[in-house]
């Protein structure tokens, strides 16, 4: 199946190091070869790169690897195809509009039988089953709200759709509007929330280290979501399953 990274954080955040890492798993180090892709908010705006072809020799993701953009709210994906074709369509993360924001969207897993009909503005351009089933939150999230709500009030909202979707097969998720980052776990999961005082962190899939120490500030903090734990020497909390998560300024929220 397919990888996940997010990153949520209280002030603009170059994530060149964690990305570094978990684009080897797109062809080095693991075998998620069908496509990548990665999104950065910026503001209201949004930077949006995909490419079909691996990660680890994509031009593109060199380009992100050495071009250190920085935000608050960052989702990535690395694509092993269960349903559709390895096109650019098919990338992840998708995007769609919503009360002015910019929403954004990726995932791992394989959802069987789960095709909605969509009768509202979101329809999938590709044809995967991530696309279909991230217009149908979008839409369910309209007919919910008339406006746009609070981050509490969309996390009750996300729980019960997801609580709906996931009996239809593995649904690990990605969201954000640039304000939260929410994270469903629904097989494999993992995060780390990172303050001061911080250290040296090692990546599990290249020979790299970084003293964060050096590159942050004490009232920094930052909240990584991986699939799988992207650093060997740090205490990633593994999500339990079928559990949403919401991160806002660098931390995990508690009900």
């Amino acid at each position: 199946m397919c990888q996940l990274l997010g990153m949520n954080a209280n002030t603009p955040t170059d994530v060149t190091f964690s990305f570094t890492g978990f684009a080897e798993r797109a062809g080095h180090t693991a075998d998620h070869v069908d496509g990548w892709g990665i999104a950065f908010f910026e503001g209201k705006g949004l930077r949006h790169f995909v490419d079909h072809e691996r990660a680890v020799d994509s031009p593109v993701a060199e380009l992100i690897r050495r071009y250190p953009i920085k935000s608050r709210n960052v989702i990535a994906h690395i694509r092993k195809a269960t349903q559709g074709e390895v096109r650019l369509e098919n990338c992840h993360p998708f995007v769609r509009e919503l009360w002015g924001q910019y929403w954004v969207f990726a995932h791992n897993g394989d959802l069987k039988d789960f095709r909605p009909r969509l009768h509202a503005s979101f329809h999938p351009v590709g044809s995967t089953d991530s696309e279909h089933v991230f217009c149908w939150i979008m839409q369910e999230l309209a007919k919910s709200h008339a406006g746009a709500p609070s981050v509490r009030e969309l996390t009750l909202t996300l729980r019960e759709l997801a609580a709906h979707i996931a009996p239809h097969g593995s649904f690990n998720f990605l969201l954000s509007n640039g304000q939260a980052l929410w994270a469903h776990a629904s097989t494999q999961l993992h995060c780390i929330e990172r303050q001061h005082p911080f250290a040296v962190a090692q990546l599990s899939d290249e020979d790299l280290s970084l003293d964060f120490s050096t590159c942050t500030t004490p009232t920094d903090r930052v909240a990584v979501i991986a699939t799988a734990p992207l650093t060997r020497n740090e205490p990633w909390m593994r999500m339990p399953e079928r559990s949403l998560h919401v991160f806002v300024d660098g931390q995990r929220l508690r009900d």
